[in-house]
């Protein structure tokens, strides 16, 4: 068993990436041999309840094994406060069974199974005392492996009895999804409004822009359903499936609005350079590689074997993605600076410059934000208020999108066409200082 330690504090941190988000969940394990397995993370409430029901249970060992003792295997809960109390008594004894265990809230083992051939169990145990809880499924017995259906149901009852099936922690979600995709619509049509009072200033890349806008609407209204139907029955009637497809869309216009803008497609020049089109060819499959993670990822739960590798590759091919972007609004400063030097146009020049830089700051401080401090906040912030990072993160969307629709927006005075006279030699030496340097 001295692969407990390791085995828990993974699962555990990579419960903190996952979405705490719980609902009716069936789940089939089969052939498993791990010695933990993580169902799901849930915030309860003074008046929480977990009800699981198992079925179909089967248990194999090895030839060289003993029978299995069925009090050896079982489910409990874990606090976060009481995981490390658990890691430090596996520590000091490498052969100890986490479900003899005092710091955890024992639920049942398969002693507690009815005879075969049913071998099933159904129960709903209360949570008397609130907090964020881990479902865990322990098996102690060495070379044995595990079959058997789950069904879980974590909830927290209203004052009207009424079951919520959201977290503690994420119940605002839908209200908070929805005053935010109100937001965009408005932004939506003042976008359009803009555009239209400025056809002669208008470009390609406005559209896409516009369907930008659209397609993030959509994901926060389909978002702001399926949270809905998960807090209110427990499973989200599909609006689940147009949330990935909407999120899906959004993420890959976005990636490709950002690349564009910092080509200067549409602004500086009607057409891609070859290395610019690789990038996209290489951002876009990646998005797509990285939507099908983040579907595995929120629609499976961590009891899949796989599920590590897939967070794993979800935030490689996130990383990789953020770096590609950054690439284009490097080469257009560096093609820019290198104009100026021979074009003897330094006052349009250095409005371009300083465009540029302005968008690369804003560009890598969003990514900071969205990728660091969002992840900080999740995983500090208390249980109760873990809507508090989902807010923030839309907070920062909602901002990032305002700073970057209003620096390129179609104006008849644009920074990129219609300079005012400066002085040529100040905007000479603005360029030679280093403050354009990345």
């Amino acid at each position: 068993m001295a692969k407990l330690p390791l085995q828990i504090l993974l699962l555990f941190l990579l419960s903190l990436i996952s979405s705490s988000t719980a609902e009716i969940k069936t789940l089939t394990i089969t052939s498993d041999s791990r010695p933990m397995i993580l169902f799901e993370k849930f915030g309860f409430t003074h008046s929480g309840h977990i009800a699981i029901s198992v079925s179909s249970v089967s248990v194999t060992s090895s030839a060289n094994a003993p029978n299995p003792d069925a009090s050896r295997l079982g489910f409990f809960l874990l606090s976060e406060e009481a995981l490390l109390q658990v890691l430090l008594e596996i520590q000091q004894n490498p052969h100890f069974c986490v479900l003899d265990s005092r710091y955890i809230q024992h639920l049942f083992t398969f002693g507690d199974l009815s005879p075969p051939p049913l071998s099933r169990f159904n129960h709903t145990y209360p949570v008397s005392s609130p907090n964020e809880y881990s479902l865990f499924f322990a098996n102690c017995a060495p070379e044995t492996r595990v079959s058997m259906n789950v069904r879980t149901e974590t909830y927290n009852l209203e004052r009207d009895g009424s079951k919520d099936y959201l977290s503690a922690g994420l119940t605002h979600l839908p209200s908070l999804y929805t005053f935010f995709s109100i937001l965009y619509l408005v932004f939506l049509g003042c976008w359009i409004y803009v555009c239209y009072t400025n056809k002669r200033s208008m470009h390609r890349i406005h559209l896409l822009m516009s369907g930008l806008l659209l397609f993030k609407a959509l994901n926060l209204i389909c978002a702001a359903e399926d949270k809905h139907y998960v807090k209110v029955t427990g499973t989200p009637h599909g609006w689940d499936v147009l949330f990935y497809i909407f999120q899906f869309i959004r993420v890959v216009l976005l990636f490709t609005v950002i690349i564009l803008i910092g080509t200067g497609w549409s602004f500086l020049k009607p057409f891609l350079q070859e290395r610019e089109k690789k990038v996209l060819m290489i951002v876009i499959p990646l998005q797509v590689l990285a939507n099908v993670a983040s579907i595995v990822i929120g629609e499976t739960g961590p009891f899949i074997k796989d599920w590590v590798t897939w967070n794993q590759l979800f935030l490689l091919v996130d990383i990789i993605c953020c770096c590609a972007i950054i690439f284009p609004i490097v080469w257009s400063i560096r093609s820019l600076r290198e104009t100026s030097k021979t074009d003897g146009k330094a006052a349009r020049n250095l409005a371009k410059l300083t465009l540029f830089r302005q968008f690369y700051i804003v560009v890598i401080g969003y990514l900071y934000f969205t990728r660091i401090v969002v992840f900080a906040l999740r995983t500090i912030a208390a249980y109760k208020y873990q809507w508090v990072s989902n807010a923030a993160e839309e907070t920062a969307n909602l901002a990032f999108y305002l700073v970057m629709f209003y620096m390129f927006r179609p104006v008849e005075k644009n920074e990129y066409f219609i300079l005012d006279e400066e002085d040529e030699e100040a905007a000479e030496i603005a360029l030679r200082d280093e403050e354009f340097e990345l």
